[in-house]
């Protein structure tokens, strides 16, 4: 360690400045980011501006990424993009009898650095990454299928925010017992009982993060950065569609802990051959004291039933719901719908999936509309936001997979289509599965115990640019509805149109009981299934859909375990 200390104090000088504001963004919650959102930002100060992003990028295609790790017995790859590109990246493939191993090796000197120290050189990994967020850009692009601007934005400095939130929550849970104390009980008459105690943050072991497909860095970054700054070593099991991103994480993590006087293995890949699966034997080893994992809600209930000798936080997926009461913006709230729908293809966790309006009607400025019209309304504001082939291809970006494509066509058949999907080429990507969202007419009125096939429809996640209109009798009704879906089936959002406070009450009393975040009378630039680090929770942790938060002190609070040696003074 004594080699590492000028590096470290360095380190602490450069970096203790963002991480006491992103503590101080933690505590007011209020709008900050030292992750630059536009592109142009970027190329100064050893940053990589977009040609030179997208030349790195296109350095890494073809190639074998070597990481330098122990174990390593194959070399393994074949990722494709949605945009219709082989990326001919191979990885090491792990024996992992060795490579675990040698993760515990470097835990010991990790453990004792600290938590300041630990934190900083987080923050050097989120540094270069950040310097780097145009080929990350173009990674998470090729691998999620999302769009340019989004890959950028969501995949490079939204991604980075959410690292440090995690990083910056870590350690003011680590700081807050001393490292020392005096303690001095008064024994009347006699010398009192004295004693000197310390107390460390002492890692669980090493974490396993599983990555996602749509998300790799976003939901990544939270649990890698939770996990590394308290003190774990870190394996990370990318989704075999979405390795680069990671992988390139992984890269820079190793060099910067090198640097830093750690050793490197403290952060190692885990990359799989086609359809091994390793997932489940790496959850239940021994040696995996953590599991973070966002997917499908069969596998996340999995790993909280199996991975017994782990802490497992999960975020798998529920059923998104809008309940539309009344608007004083009709116009507003159909544009904001709309873009909620469309964003990249509805592939997110928090789109909205089942929009729930009164049989009768709803009030408007407008004037009165019926469930038909608000519709027929919604319908047609999509088709005109995505009418233009450019602005739906910026929008939409690719379907991820196969699965998405399929649960698309046939959502046509579950009920009456209000908005019909349509394929939209992209001339730059002729390869690319590009689809505009389906809203299809299902009526919620039947009682839910008659088990009917619109029930079935509305209650069950339907994961892409899916979403059902569904027809209540009243707004009591539709609260009984919200209830039970979060309830039931999870949700990650919930969103509520009304003009009516009593109305707004009830709503947002059965998200305070059922645990889910709602957001109110959304008409402008701010949609539903977006949240914002240091500010905004994404998930819960209180209902079926996920059993953490991102980012809250019980994320990262039980990744760590405070120990205690006493002495007499």
């Amino acid at each position: 360690m004594a080699a590492a200390e000028p590096t470290a104090h360095a380190l602490i000088a450069q970096h203790r400045p963002t991480l006491d504001q992103a503590l101080e963004a933690i505590r007011t919650r209020a709008y900050w980011s030292p992750h630059p959102e536009h592109p142009k930002a970027y190329g100064e100060n050893g940053s990589l501006d977009a040609a030179a992003g997208k030349a790195a990028f296109d350095a890494v295609l073809n190639t074998r990424l070597d990481l330098g790790q122990p174990g390593t017995d194959d070399w393994v790859g074949g990722e494709v993009s949605p945009y219709g590109i082989e990326l001919g990246v191979t990885y090491p493939h792990a024996d992992v009898d060795t490579l675990l191993p040698a993760m515990r090796a470097g835990q010991r000197a990790w453990r004792d650095a600290g938590p300041e120290v630990r934190a900083v050189v987080c923050l050097e990994i989120l540094k270069r990454i950040s310097d780097r967020t145009h080929e990350f850009a173009h990674a998470v692009m090729h691998t999620s299928g999302q769009a340019f601007m989004m890959a950028f934005q969501a995949g490079g400095p939204h991604a980075q925010d959410r690292g440090l939130e995690a990083i910056a929550y870590a350690y003011a849970e680590q700081v807050r017992t001393p490292g020392t104390a005096e303690w001095s009980k008064p024994q009347g008459k006699r010398d009192p009982l004295a004693m000197t105690k310390t107390f460390t943050a002492v890692p669980r072991g090493i974490a396993l993060l599983i990555g996602c497909n749509t998300f790799p860095t976003w939901n990544g970054y939270p649990g890698l950065f939770a996990s590394l700054s308290t003190g774990n070593a870190v394996l990370v099991k990318p989704h075999p569609r979405a390795v680069l991103p990671l992988a390139l994480t992984v890269g820079v993590a190793r060099e910067v802990l090198a640097a830093a006087g750690f050793d490197p293995n403290l952060v190692a890949l885990a990359a799989e051959r086609p359809g091994e699966g390793i997932a489940k034997t790496l959850a239940t080893r021994p040696e995996i004291r953590i599991v973070d994992y966002t997917g499908s809600t069969s596998f996340g209930d999995w790993l909280e039933a199996h991975a017994r000798q782990a802490q497992v936080y999960t975020e798998k997926a529920g059923v998104n719901t809008v309940v539309v009461h009344s608007t004083a913006n009709y116009k507003g709230m159909l544009a904001n719908l709309a873009f909620s729908l469309s964003l990249y293809s509805g592939q997110m966790c928090t789109t909205p999936q089942n929009l729930l309006v009164p049989r009768d009607g709803i009030r408007t400025d407008e004037g009165a509309r019926t469930f038909d019209e608000v519709v027929a309304d919604l319908a047609r504001s999509v088709d005109g936001l995505l009418g233009d082939d450019a602005r739906a291809n910026a929008l939409l970006g690719a379907i991820v997979n196969p699965d998405v494509k399929a649960r698309l066509e046939a959502a046509a058949s579950l009920g009456e289509v209000a908005l019909a999907s349509r394929e939209v080429s992209n001339p730059e990507f002729p390869d690319a599965v590009v689809r505009t969202p389906v809203i299809v007419k299902l009526d919620g009125a039947r009682k839910y115990w008659e088990g009917t096939d619109d029930e079935a429809a509305y209650m069950g996640e339907c994961f892409g640019p899916v979403s059902f209109a569904v027809a209540v009798d009243s707004a009591a009704d539709a609260v009984d509805l919200l209830r039970r879906t979060v309830r039931e089936k999870g949700a990650m959002t919930v969103g509520a149109y009304t003009t009516d406070a009593e109305f707004e009450r009830a709503v947002e009393e059965v998200c305070l009981e059922e645990a889910a975040q709602l957001s109110l009378n959304l008409t402008g630039g701010v949609y539903v299934n977006q949240t914002a680090a240091f500010s905004d929770f994404h998930g819960s942790g209180g209902n079926p859909a996920a059993n953490a938060a991102l980012t809250d002190g019980a994320f990262v609070a039980n990744r760590f375990r405070m120990v205690e040696v006493r002495r007499d003074a």
